[in-house]
């Protein structure tokens, strides 16, 4: 008898118990079938809705290079609030930052704590990478065919690629939908370890109005830092395209994030900037 997929953890996971099977079967006889992948991708995100719910606040070393940063690579402290991510900036482009800009950071972040609605207001406008990560996994049970359901030590990989049949409901759901890539999961905990995407050709959005190059892609990897919370520790994002009149459009970002240690979940602002300046 052939070989079952995978250890006893991972076949309780795929919940693909099968039937007993009579010592008597000649080897021919089939090996439990493999699990329905569409079922895994719709378990998995059922438990990243779950644990959206219980998301806790930590601390954490982010490098970055994006349009925020002006195209420099910084070097931040960061700290999660429920008023949104308080940074302090360490270095620029691999050199800490002169004693005017310390000064300077130091102020901005006085302002921060004597006035936190207002960064709250502005922090809660913005889109966080978990949020993008998200909607890209909302679609995936319904705007992609899912496919070459694999094991690989103690994750879990398919392949995604656009359904024909789905009609796209917003300009970045069509990026999203055109792109291509392949899932990891982490089969223990059923959550998303890693996603990659890639856009195989241009694609038209706003009436024709943009397009976006093929060769477009991002890149999310997520990591269990604490019992339950995994985070995200890489993000590649590479979006590219003409606007009508040539006008160049696109999200060019690369961060990395290390160092992760969760803190109170009421930790005030005050707190926060507190933390980030030591």
């Amino acid at each position: 008898m052939s070989k079952p997929i995978g250890n006893p953890a991972l076949l309780r996971t795929f919940a693909i118990l099968s039937l007993s099977i009579s010592t008597n079967l000649p080897a021919r006889s089939s090996s439990p079938p493999l699990p329905d992948a569409r079922e895994i991708v719709t378990q998995m995100v059922s438990r990243e809705d779950e644990a959206a719910l219980h998301r806790q606040h930590f601390f954490y070393v982010a490098t970055e290079r994006s349009e925020r940063t002006g195209n420099h690579i910084w070097k931040e402290r960061v700290a999660e609030t429920s008023a949104g991510k308080l940074r302090f900036l360490l270095e620029e482009d691999g050199q800490p930052i002169s004693p005017d800009r310390v000064s300077s950071e130091r102020g901005r972040l006085a302002a921060i704590v004597a006035d936190p609605s207002a960064f709250s207001n502005a922090e809660h406008a913005k889109k966080n990478d978990e949020d993008k990560a998200k909607a890209m996994l909302d679609l995936l049970p319904k705007a992609f065919l899912i496919d070459n359901l694999r094991q690989q030590g103690d994750h879990i990989l398919l392949d995604f690629h656009p359904n024909p049949d789905y009609r796209t409901q917003s300009m970045e759901e069509k990026v999203l939908h055109g792109m291509s890539g392949t899932v990891t999961i982490d089969a223990q905990a059923m959550r998303l370890h890693h996603i990659q995407a890639r856009l195989p050709q241009d694609i038209s959005v706003g009436f024709g109005l943009a397009t976006i190059h093929a060769g477009s892609s991002f890149e999310t990897e997520r990591d269990l830092v604490s019992p339950g919370q995994w985070k995200t520790a890489l993000v590649d994002t590479a979006i590219n395209g003409k606007a009508i009149l040539f006008k160049s459009l696109g999200k060019n970002e690369h961060v990395v994030r290390t160092e992760f240690k969760q803190l109170p979940y009421d930790m005030s602002v005050a707190q926060g900037v507190e933390l980030i300046e030591q």
